[in-house]
């Protein structure tokens, strides 16, 4: 709905020859703003006036800004309509801070899990909160991460007949909670801070491609979900040191796995020269 009024605002000032939107990417900032309301209101119009009405970088562009507010034409009813169409934004913005208030207020208990998710790279408050309200906090009625993925349609289809393989599209279910996680996602095979997803996502993406590699990221995410609500631990997947750990200590990793290997060989009976 917000999108929609913004659209018209913009259309508003479009019929009357007013291209502002030519110039600049927001059509609500504060420059812009401060010259819609200039320009819908009852004074004369004055250029010096409202190239001073210009903030920061845009300040640069005041001949531009000039030039796409030429020749505007707005006729009373068209004011009219601006000023319907602003307040209406105005009412939604109120609605949307209530809403938020409200929501902050019935998450307090939850504030706890709240910052566990957030210890998972992609995941910020607003994504915390959209999976708690979808799967709660208690993941005992799911039974397992494989149960919890398949009701959240994130589970590939098993369809084989006669040998043969065919369709392992990914259910319809999880209508809220599945585009969350799949935002998620892209969010966290771009974080620079923890590469962990990202290099799991281009080693996916050559195999499968980006869209089932995607899939595969937000199934992860939500598998490590499952298991830090079950055991309460933060985010710290037994394959971080991989990504995260200096490559001094990385060698001295693999040379601790090599010699228990060994260790298990002999104790089979196994000579390893």
């Amino acid at each position: 709905m917000k999108s929609s009024e913004k659209n018209r605002f913009q259309n508003a000032f479009t019929v009357c020859n007013v291209a502002l939107d030519s110039v600049v990417s927001d059509m609500f900032g504060k420059s812009v703003t401060a010259i819609t309301d200039y320009l819908t209101s009852n004074e004369d119009f004055d250029a010096q006036h409202c190239v001073s009405l210009l903030q920061c970088s845009l300040k640069k562009k005041a001949d531009n800004v000039l030039d796409a507010i030429e020749g505007y034409e707005i006729t009373p009813e068209q004011k009219t309509r601006i000023g319907i169409i602003r307040d209406h934004l105005h009412y939604i913005d109120a609605l949307i801070s209530r809403v938020d208030a409200c929501i902050n207020v019935m998450v307090q208990k939850y504030e706890g899990y709240i910052t566990l998710l957030c210890t998972i790279p992609g995941i910020d408050r607003n994504g915390a909160i959209t999976i708690i309200s979808e799967i709660g906090v208690d993941m005992a009625q799911f039974g397992s991460s494989k149960r919890l993925c398949c009701w959240a349609g994130l589970t590939p289809g098993n369809n084989e007949s006669a040998g043969k393989k065919k369709s392992v599209r990914i259910s319809r279910a999880g209508v809220y909670l599945k585009p969350a996680l799949v935002q998620v996602a892209h969010a966290a095979v771009k974080d620079k801070s923890s590469p962990y997803y990202a290099l799991k996502y281009e080693r996916i993406t050559k195999r499968r491609g980006k869209k089932r590699a995607i899939i595969a990221i937000a199934r992860m995410i939500l598998t490590a979900i499952y298991s830090m609500f079950s055991t309460g631990d933060v985010w710290n997947p037994v394959d971080l040191y991989k990504v995260d750990m200096p490559e001094h200590l990385k060698e001295k990793q693999l040379q601790k796995a090599i010699n228990q290997a060994i260790r298990f060989l002999e104790a089979q009976g196994l000579n390893v020269a």
